[in-house]
């Protein structure tokens, strides 16, 4: 039996959920743009319908977080993963060019630092050090990548306190991940928590780099100012898979051609450098056209009837709040055990815990029970992810108070049975 939009709650870590108006509206875009008697995945990107879109997009983006005239708003294509490669070779091509007049056989590869404290953070460090890889036997790596704070060896469970960092002084970049949608741990949103990114710990003239994938537009960005860039997949709150925002300060628009002409860092493929980007004002290839639209559409639909980013982030704060009062209930009880030890670097996108088992017999266990309990009351996508288990509940922007609130009573009705079986 086909299930009705709203009997379903879709927790999915992404692609996550949108908002039912705005997939209605982008229904009748798709079949007839604004009166054009085109779809708009018919329209030329070189024309003034779909060059309107990336305009309202970006003054919509700039109003709710608050970005500064210093920063340029780029929409680009593949992915987050993508971003680990162009962030490595661009900001390499800008560190090289502030040293242009140093010859080649003198110029000392720089220092990138990484915090990791889950799995995306550990894979962006991890391209970082494929990248550096000596184009040559003999010759010296690209760049020295250090890790300047890990949290691997509590499994992820928390992120690191100001005394566990030790930055480089002269680092080309610093480079973090703000929620760690697997491990379901997020630096603090209150920049005086001890939790939070340590921004006065990072000297002032080294770029600031952030992954915010999948917390985008959920609260506002602490020190956007100091960021020299952040990116952000679409997929988990701001639109479909395939189109990437990323938001760098001007002067690191780099012809990173230049850079490697002067040896020491490598070629930047040309789809990947920022400038090229930037000079074409998104549009120097095809873009993503529908996953831009609809994005854009969000983007509205938060500021006219969400209450900008103050409305997202009370909401956001609500839901995460309440889910966490539920699971720490169930925990007290022996039920389950939240995964993120820290409550200031609990997710408020990414909810994830375990459930303790009763019994030994994993086809009857308390885990299965759970999830085919929850699936029954119409909550689809909160099996955590295959390499840590457990269970996890993703609550981004689309995800309404409401179906939060049936998670909460379903969990305290499954934690009541339980406690009887």
């Amino acid at each position: 039996m086909a299930l009705n939009r709203a009997e379903v709650h879709n927790m999915a870590a992404g692609p996550s959920p949108l908002p039912t108006s705005v997939l209605q509206q982008a229904a009748k875009g798709l079949l007839n743009y604004n009166g054009t008697g085109m779809g708009v995945c018919e329209l030329s990107h070189r024309g003034k319908e779909f060059k309107g879109i990336v305009e309202k997009a970006e003054a919509d983006l700039r109003e709710l977080l608050q970005i500064p005239d210093s920063h340029a708003v780029l929409f680009t294509q593949g992915g987050g993963t993508t971003q680990f490669s162009s962030v490595f070779l661009n900001m390499l091509a800008y560190h090289r060019l502030k040293s242009k007049d140093v010859p080649a056989e003198q110029y000392s590869p720089p220092t990138v630092d990484y915090i990791v404290t889950g799995a995306w953070s550990s894979k962006a460090s991890a391209e970082a050090k494929r990248l550096a890889v000596p184009p040559t036997p003999n010759a010296q790596a690209l760049a020295n990548v250090h890790i300047a704070a890990t949290t691997k060896p509590t499994k992820f469970n928390r992120v690191p306190r100001k005394e566990e960092y030790n930055f480089t002084n002269d680092a080309a970049y610093v480079y973090y991940c703000e929620n760690e949608t697997i491990n379901g741990v997020q630096f603090a949103g209150d920049v005086d928590s001890p939790a939070a990114v340590p921004f006065d710990l990072i000297p002032n003239d080294v770029p600031i780099v952030a992954d915010y994938s999948s917390s985008f537009i959920s609260r506002p960005i602490p020190h956007i100012e100091r960021h020299a860039l952040i990116y952000a997949g679409a997929q988990k709150n701001l639109g479909p898979a395939g189109v990437v925002v990323v938001i760098v300060r001007k002067d690191l628009l780099v012809d990173t051609n230049e850079a490697a002409l002067l040896g020491g860092v490598p070629v930047c493929p040309i789809e990947l450098e920022y400038k090229i980007l930037a000079d074409n004002g998104s549009l120097y290839n095809t873009p993503p056209v529908f996953s831009i639209y609809v994005s854009q559409l969000v983007l509205r639909y938060l500021i006219e009837e969400k209450g900008g980013m103050a409305g997202v982030k009370e909401t956001n704060e609500k839901k995460a709040k309440l889910l966490y009062a539920a699971l720490e209930e169930a925990e007290r009880k022996g039920l389950v055990r939240l995964t993120v030890s820290d409550r200031e670097a609990r997710s408020w996108m990414n909810v994830t815990w375990v459930i303790d088992e009763a019994d030994g017999d994993e086809e009857s266990s308390r885990e299965k029970r759970f999830l085919k309990g929850a699936e029954a009351q119409g909550f689809r996508q909160i099996k955590g992810h295959r390499s840590v288990g457990g269970i996890r509940a993703s609550i981004y922007n689309a995800v309404s108070l409401e179906s939060v609130q049936e998670l909460v009573n379903y969990i305290k009705n499954w934690a009541a049975a339980e406690k009887w079986m």
